[in-house]
């Protein structure tokens, strides 16, 4: 396998420390003559990257494993998160919805989903984000 370039690995740290790609983009690549739209293009391409990818996987193997985080631990934290919101004295509906979409994106049960429409040549990408 290929190893990545000294920006690219420097992309993956800081996008695992960070969580937002164009931040880690920004911030590993000289993106002083770029448009946020292309910083943001620039960013979704290199997390197409197989190698970056594959890169990213390891360093959240290497973090969960750190951390001694399972998903059945993070399940059971949202889980008494939940049931905390709805024993509330002043029910938080909002934060049991949280969890509970939580606990299905972690199961792979609801994933971020991005929306085509347009024609072949000109297809228009519509976002749709499932987040708190």
């Amino acid at each position: 396998m290929n190893k990545l370039t000294v920006k690219q690995e420097k992309f993956c740290q800081l996008y695992i420390e960070l969580g937002n790609a164009s931040e880690a983009y920004r911030q590993s690549y000289d993106c002083s003559n770029y448009t946020e739209k292309s910083i943001n293009e620039s960013a979704s391409r290199l997390l197409k990257n197989v190698k970056v990818l594959s890169r990213l996987s390891e360093l959240k193997a290497t973090a969960a494993k750190r951390h001694n985080i399972t998903v059945d631990d993070i399940i059971d934290q949202l889980l008494e998160n939940r049931k905390y919101a709805l024993e509330a004295e002043t029910a938080q509906s909002s934060a049991a919805t949280a969890a509970s979409m939580g606990i299905a994106k972690v199961l792979g049960l609801v994933t971020d989903k991005q929306q085509l429409s347009g024609d072949q040549n000109n297809p228009v990408r519509v976002n749709i984000k499932f987040d708190d």
